[in-house]
């Protein structure tokens, strides 16, 4: 007998779509750069197109794996960007902050802005960016 498929719940697709969403940002920008050599020199053009291409890739993944909904493609993609958006804004912010003022090691802080930020993805992409109806 064949084993029954057991959808996974929201959270849980949430989670392993964040690990191939990392995984795969983690891996594409050296990529990048090892394979166009143009991108070695000009490798914060390489990082902008980097990010485009995940935050695209991300995108697809939480709407697609995730989220599975139905509702404008422009607005969600316009919510989950903007989030995004402020998310590394905040990061730029926060960083030297919590380093220079608050004598955090940067790796320690750094760990500790992305707990935030995976929470925060969570409520945000749950309620505003692919909320239903």
């Amino acid at each position: 007998m064949m084993g029954r498929v057991v959808p996974l719940n929201r959270p849980l697709r949430f989670l392993i779509a964040g690990g191939l969403n990392t995984a795969f940002g983690l891996a594409f920008y050296p990529l990048l750069l090892w394979s166009l050599p143009w991108f070695r020199t000009h490798y914060m053009i390489g990082l902008g197109v980097a990010q485009a291409v995940c935050l695209c890739f991300a995108f697809t993944t939480y709407k697609l794996g995730v989220f599975r909904t139905r509702g404008s493609i422009l607005r969600e993609f316009a919510a989950f960007a903007s989030f995004y958006l402020f998310n590394y804004a905040a990061n730029w912010a926060a960083l030297p902050l919590l380093v220079e003022l608050g004598g955090v090691s940067p790796i320690i802080a750094q760990l500790g802005f992305t707990v935030v930020l995976v929470a925060g993805s969570w409520f945000w992409h749950n309620r505003v960016t692919f909320r239903e109806g």
